[in-house]
């Protein structure tokens, strides 16, 4: 009986260590230009990033700058913060985030993406179209 009970609160440990691992993504975070800062929130088991800051957050009519860059029509009338630029990533137990995309407002593109840490401070965000090895990198730092 000892040993099962040893390897259930083991396994339990294990399991909250992976847990916060998991979660240590959680939070603010600027994009590398610094003209944009994203909220890295979780929903059930996915990861997801809102838009909640942007530097210069209106346009030179001094309105909400729009998602103008959108390929569909219906979109670009929708404002750029609070969008969401990240979705549905998931922890691979190893430090790394995947399986999500990142849509870039700038260009209206989305990409597959994944993310893990450079410092314990600076996210490497990574967009690739079909193999993850070619793509464009950023680097994303946290907000204090």
């Amino acid at each position: 009986m000892k040993p099962i009970l040893i390897l259930v609160i083991a396994f339990m440990a294990q399991s909250l260590f992976a847990q916060k691992a998991a979660d240590k993504i959680l939070g603010q975070w600027f994009n590398e230009e610094k003209d944009g800062k994203v909220e890295i929130y979780k929903q059930g088991d996915k990861y997801f990033g809102k838009l909640v800051w942007l530097k210069t957050p209106l346009d030179v009519n001094g309105k909400p700058k729009l998602d103008k860059e959108n390929p569909d029509a219906k979109l670009k009338t929708r404002a750029l913060e609070g969008l969401v630029l990240l979705t549905n990533f998931v922890f691979d137990g190893d430090d790394e985030w995947e399986d999500g995309e990142i849509y870039d407002p700038k260009s209206g593109k989305t990409y597959s993406c994944y993310m893990e840490f450079d410092r314990p401070d600076v996210l490497i965000i990574k967009g690739y179209i079909g193999v993850k090895w070619i793509g464009k990198t950023t680097y994303w730092t946290k907000a204090k």
